[in-house]
C-alpha cells in the first residue's frame, strides 16, 4: 500500500484480468458495471444496490462493516475490492493471508478517485472502458473551468445526527481531507468546517471537557454542536440521505434551531442523494451533472 496526499491508492499486480471478483465497496460495484465488467463479479455486500437490476441477483456477504469471509472464500475470488474506510481490516488480513488478492482503496479527492478507475481499467486492458473514463474526465475539466470564478458558498453538510445523553443535538459532518468536501470545493463549495479536527471523546468535539490525545484516530470527520453551528453561520445546508437518512422532520429541527442563520432566512436548506457526495466512483459523472443546480438552488 502507498501512501499519498490523496488517501491509499495500492497498485496490484495480476497475471491476467481478474474473472472472478467480490467488490465490498458499493460505489466499486456500481464502477464495475458502468465500465462493462459487470460480468467478473460474483460477489457484494447489502449495500452494493446499484445497478439494481444487474445486482439483483447476485450473492451477498454481509454488509461493509460486517462481511462474511467463509461465504467470500466460498466464492473464490482471484480478487476482492475493499475500502480502507468501509472494510475491517480483520477480514482483509484474513483474505490475504488465505492468498486472496485485495486491492484496498482510499481515496480523499475527486482525483485519487478518478486514478482508482484508471487503475481498474488498466487491469482489464479494455479500450471501450478507457473511452468512457475520458469522456468524465472532459466533464470534470469543464467543471473545474466553470466553477473557478464563482464566489464561495459557505455550506454545511451533516453526514449524522444523535443527541446527547442530555438531549443536546450534534451532527457529525467532515473536513478538507476528505472526498466529499474535495467534490464540493469543485463547485465553489466552502465548507464551513474544512479545519475543524475531531476531538475525541465527544464531550470534547463538543466543547464540554478537554480533549484527549488522539493517538492515531480518524480526525477527519467532526461532531459538532448548536453553539459551533450557529456561529459558523453556513449560506446553504445540504441534508443527504445516507450515510445518515436525514428526513423532513430534520430540516424542521434544523429551521427551528438556526433561525437567524444565513441559510434559514434565506431558504436554503436542501435534500441531495448522498450517494452523489460520498459514493466515488462512475457515479461521480451524475455529481457532475446534478450537485451544481442544488448548490446554486434550482
Amino acid at each position: 500500500m502507498t501512501p499519498s496526499g490523496n488517501g491509499h491508492i495500492e497498485t496490484l499486480q495480476l497475471e491476467k484480468p481478474p474473472r472472478r471478483v467480490v467488490s465490498l465497496v458499493p460505489s466499486l460495484t456500481e464502477s464495475l458495471f458502468d465500465l462493462g465488467f459487470g460480468e467478473v463479479v460474483v460477489g457484494i455486500t447489502e449495500y452494493c444496490v446499484y445497478p439494481a437490476e444487474q445486482v439483483s441477483k447476485l450473492p451477498r456477504v454481509g454488509g461493509t462493516k460486517n462481511p462474511r469471509l467463509e461465504e467470500i472464500l466460498a466464492l473464490a475470488p482471484d480478487l476482492v475490492l475493499a475500502n480502507r474506510e468501509e472494510n475491517p481490516r480483520q477480514i482483509v488480513e484474513a483474505l490475504q493471508a488465505a492468498n486472496i488478492p485485495v486491492w484496498v482503496t482510499f481515496p480523499t479527492t475527486v482525483r485519487a478517485a478518478l486514478d482508482i478507475l484508471w487503475l481498474l481499467v488498466g487491469l482489464f486492458h479494455n479500450r471501450t472502458a478507457a473511452s468512457k473514463l475520458e469522456t468524465l474526465e472532459i466533464a470534470l475539466g469543464w467543471a473545474q473551468n466553470a466553477f473557478s470564478d464563482s464566489r464561495p458558498l459557505r455550506y454545511f453538510c451533516p453526514i449524522w445526527f444523535d443527541e446527547t445523553s442530555d438531549g443536546l443535538p450534534w451532527w457529525m459532518t467532515f473536513n478538507h481531507e476528505t472526498y466529499t468536501h474535495d467534490l464540493l470545493r469543485i463547485f465553489g463549495g466552502w465548507n464551513i468546517f474544512a479545519d475543524r479536527l475531531r476531538r475525541y471523546p465527544l464531550e470534547a468535539d463538543l466543547g464540554l471537557q478537554d480533549p484527549q490525545d488522539p493517538a492515531g484516530k480518524d480526525t477527519r470527520y467532526p461532531r459538532v454542536g448548536l453553539n459551533e453551528l450557529q456561529k459558523a453561520n453556513p449560506e446553504i445546508i445540504l441534508l443527504p440521505s445516507e450515510p445518515y437518512s436525514f428526513e423532513a422532520k430534520h430540516e424542521t429541527q434544523i429551521r427551528d434551531l438556526l433561525l437567524d442563520s444565513l441559510a434559514v432566512r434565506h431558504n436554503r436548506i436542501v435534500p441531495v442523494d448522498g450517494s452523489l457526495l460520498t459514493w466515488h466512483g462512475t457515479r461521480l459523472g451524475r455529481a457532475l451533472q446534478e450537485l451544481p443546480a442544488l448548490l446554486a438552488g434550482e
